[in-house]
């Protein structure tokens, strides 16, 4: 683990490539200044070499080769700019809910409906597709179906795909009178 911080370290001391090498220090002498350069002071020899180069991240995980500072020229994201993205995700969300989910919904509650509207004298067909009357309600889930006569089976109401025509109820013969 002594690598990592020797290696930061060292990426810290490397000149990028992209600003300009230090300038050695001037060396003054007590006598004259330097012929050739004019005499250069720190604060305008740092400024150029500060705005050249941006200076690297230091800290866990930051590495000069990934690590982008903001442009500082650039406006900062405004409350309308996040409304101008968020609105259009609501509206697309609007519009999934009115195309496919509403009319999902409203399918499953007249379904619903009519399983539950399933009395003696209706001729359905369940998922087995077998087709027949219903002779009798058991309870809200179980009903019996005559398939043929004198054939009758018990089948959960969820078998019920289609109901084919409501009958009237059937009527119970009455007593034969004597």
């Amino acid at each position: 683990m002594k690598l990592i911080p020797e290696a930061m370290a060292q990426t810290e001391q490397a000149p990028t490539s992209d600003a300009p090498p230090p300038a050695p220090p001037a060396a003054q002498t007590t006598d004259a200044p330097a012929p050739s350069a004019a005499p250069a002071t720190p604060a305008t020899s740092a400024a150029p070499a500060t705005s050249a180069a941006p200076a690297p991240a230091v800290g866990k995980g930051a590495t000069t080769a990934t690590t982008t500072q903001p442009n500082p020229e650039a406006p900062p994201v405004t409350l309308p700019d996040l409304f101008a993205q968020i609105i259009p995700v609501l509206v697309v969300i609007g519009i999934v809910y009115l195309i496919v989910l509403r009319p999902q919904q409203r399918a499953a509650k007249a379904k619903e409906a009519q399983l539950r509207n399933v009395r003696r004298g209706d001729v359905v067909v369940t998922s087995s597709g077998l087709i027949g009357k219903v002779t009798k309600s058991i309870d809200d889930v179980e009903f019996e179906i005559e398939i043929a006569p004198n054939v009758r089976s018990r089948m959960l109401r969820t078998a019920i795909v289609e109901v084919r025509s409501k009958g009237e109820p059937i009527k119970d013969a009455p007593p034969p009178k004597s």
